[in-house]
């Protein structure tokens, strides 16, 4: 007699991504049906988004917004109530259209007739300055990005700004943790104790906790697993994980859960908080499949609890308890290859918040996300996570394997776009895979993130190119030759000028990371970093940028030796839960935040092609002292493309 089967149930959380699924259900879902494992998958985050907002949705939202004192209603909660009609009748329409499903709309919202516009539509007004609108309504403040033919685009701009207008009123009128993104992240990042957590999965539930349980249990109904994987790749989505869980719990106390996910690997690593373990039974650490293995194991009996791997218990005496019984992972080439089986493909959808035409990759479009190589070949970096698997555990697999998967995908899924996710792909995988996708005659798009470094030759880029790259994101961080030795990031300004002007010229958009407020970083080495930028913008070596402030974290060479940096660390209190950045003194003294504000409006305007010929000093105008001239020379940047030129 065959054993009953035993079917895993993979769960995205809200909230991670509205326009594609993140990819870990789909890698774990995957993996488990090439060992004959049953497995199923579900995207909680979209489904949640999809019934919150419905014209339903929507009066229960007003319901609540209507209950607030008068006081309390902000200028997105006022605009919701003042033209609730139009909202109502206009949500269903303006979600088939940004799910692809009725492109005609497209020439109503962008004539701005039928949605009704909110606080977030002021953003608008700052288009207009930008294109010369005078602001009297006899202008186009979208002329400039999308002129007269882009209506298609312009309308799923203004349905973003509608969508972002709505999300605003539930935050403001139902659970101020709301967000599309990092939703309550306060609670769950670099948070040492669990109380906050619990206190707010012990308070009576919001709509949105309300419309989250009755989507788990319908789940979980039609599933009907034996294993429930939550995967929580940031801390905005914890929150939503253990409601999850608390709502599986209470219909079926006995139903095994285990979380996991790149939050889990980074923030929890010393957990020593046995009420999490009200919620799930299993926390895995690091990659998941070879923990899973032995979790399914154990589950059906073949296993002692003893003989698990990186995998976090409460024992029965109530203690937090590791186990991690020593055995190989499963290698990056075996893993097999993701599925997006049982995941709605055609629900997702595709928003255009940023103009900016490299900026718009991570939000607009459905990708499918896959890896080149598992870690990072450079590891060496002194801001990242260097000692943690999922960057210090570095394999590949040979083209061919990637070039089988990707047709496999392709297959299955009828979508040719896909994302590259690694930390940093290495020129030699990618090189072997463009010749691999080219001898193939495989015409897919795709896009990824890399080290600039010299490897990245013009030809490379070309090779690239031709099959089928569009974009290339890379870390240039701080833009400083002597902060980036500090790094050890590997790279010099020029030489990624000339990396980027060469992905440029294949006609491969480029995004740079960029950083400020790395140890002893100045407010001179952050003027010349700006000029730096603004220079590679002018000579077109990179289209879109992000700056993020630096966060030191526990694990980083900075954070594991930091008067090697020339700082201190704060001291944590104790630490029972999570555990990622942590503080730390800078003898510079300089105010990163308030120089942030212009690094980020200077940024903000170079991507809208606007002033690149301005001094860089402007930008930092909000400051109350004055900032120091570019040390930089006018013509660094050309010069050290010339110099690739002649060589």
């Amino acid at each position: 007699m065959n054993a009953p089967a035993f079917r895993v149930l993979s769960v995205i959380p809200p909230m991670t991504q509205l326009n594609t699924p993140y990819p870990s259900t789909a890698y774990l879902t995957g993996f488990l049906r090439s060992r004959g494992i049953d497995a199923v998958q579900t995207d909680l985050a979209l489904a949640l988004v999809l019934r919150l907002f419905t014209p339903a949705g929507l009066d229960a939202v007003r319901e609540r917004a209507l209950a607030l004192p008068e006081a309390q209603r902000t200028a997105s909660v006022h605009a919701f109530l003042d033209q609730f009609a139009r909202y109502r009748r206009s949500i269903a329409p303006t979600i088939a259209f940004l799910q692809g499903r009725d492109g005609t709309l497209a020439h109503r919202i962008a004539a701005r007739e039928l949605l009704p516009e909110g606080p977030r539509f002021a953003a608008l007004e700052q288009y207009g300055h930008l294109s010369g609108d005078d602001g009297d309504g006899s202008g186009d403040p979208l002329g400039w990005a999308f002129g007269a033919l882009g209506t298609q685009d312009r309308a799923r701009h203004i349905a973003t700004l509608f969508l972002d207008d709505l999300a605003d009123v539930v935050r403001d009128a139902v659970d101020e943790r709301f967000a599309f993104v990092r939703y309550g992240e306060s609670l769950a990042s670099s948070q040492p104790s669990f109380e906050p957590l619990a206190q707010a999965l012990a308070a009576p539930p919001t709509l949105i906790d309300t419309l989250l349980q009755s989507l788990t249990l319908e789940a979980l109904e039609r599933h009907a697993p034996q294993l429930v994987l939550l995967s929580v790749p940031f801390p905005g989505a914890v929150y939503g994980a253990l409601r999850i869980a608390q709502a599986i719990k209470a219909r079926w106390p006995q139903r095994p859960i285990a979380l996991g996910g790149g939050y889990v690997n980074t923030e929890l690593r010393e957990l020593n908080e046995p009420r999490l373990f009200d919620f799930v039974d299993y926390v895995t650490l690091d990659a998941g499949e070879r923990p899973l293995l032995s979790l399914i194991e154990h589950l059906r009996g073949q296993r002692g609890p003893q003989r698990l791997q990186r995998t976090f218990v409460r024992d029965a005496d109530g203690a937090v308890k590791y186990v991690n019984l020593a055995e190989p992972d499963v290698p990056f080439e075996d893993v097999g290859t993701p599925t997006w089986d049982g995941l709605p493909l055609h629900d997702y959808l595709s928003l255009l918040d940023m103009l900016n035409p490299m900026h718009r990759l991570w939000s607009d479009g459905r990708w499918n996300k896959l890896t080149v190589a598992h870690g990072c070949y450079w590891k060496k970096c002194s801001f990242c996570d260097v000692g943690l698997d999922y960057i210090g555990r570095y394999e590949t697999a040979e083209a061919r394997t990637l070039a089988d998967r990707i047709e496999r995908i392709v297959e299955e899924t009828g979508q040719t776009g896909f994302h590259f996710v690694d930390e940093a792909a290495p020129p030699k995988a990618l090189k072997a895979l463009a010749e691999e996708l080219l001898r193939r005659e495989l015409p897919i798009s795709w896009w990824g993130n890399i080290r600039f470094e010299k490897t990245f030759t013009p030809e490379l880029a070309q090779l690239l190119a031709d099959s089928g790259c569009i974009a290339m994101s890379g870390g240039l961080e701080v833009a400083s030759d002597r902060l980036l030795a500090l790094m050890k990031k590997g790279v010099t300004v020029d030489q990624v000028a000339r990396v980027t002007k060469g992905f440029s010229d294949a006609g491969i958009l480029v995004h740079a990371y960029l950083m400020y407020g790395f140890p002893t970083q100045t407010v001179q080495d952050t003027v010349d970093a700006l000029e730096y930028v603004r220079q590679l913008f002018q000579n077109g070596c990179i289209q879109s940028g992000f700056f993020h402030r630096f966060s030191c974290t526990v694990h980083s060479p900075v954070g594991l030796d930091p008067k090697a940096y020339g700082i201190e660390l704060i001291p944590l209190p104790e630490v029972r839960f999570a555990k990622n950045d942590i503080g730390f003194i800078d003898p510079t003294g300089v105010d990163h935040d308030a120089l942030g504000i212009g690094l980020r409006k200077a940024l903000y305007n170079f991507m809208h092609g606007t002033g690149l010929d301005e001094d860089v000093r402007a930008w930092f105008e909000h400051l109350p002292y004055p900032v120091p001239r570019p040390t930089v020379k006018k013509h660094r940047i050309a010069r050290a493309l010339a110099q690739r030129e002649t060589a």
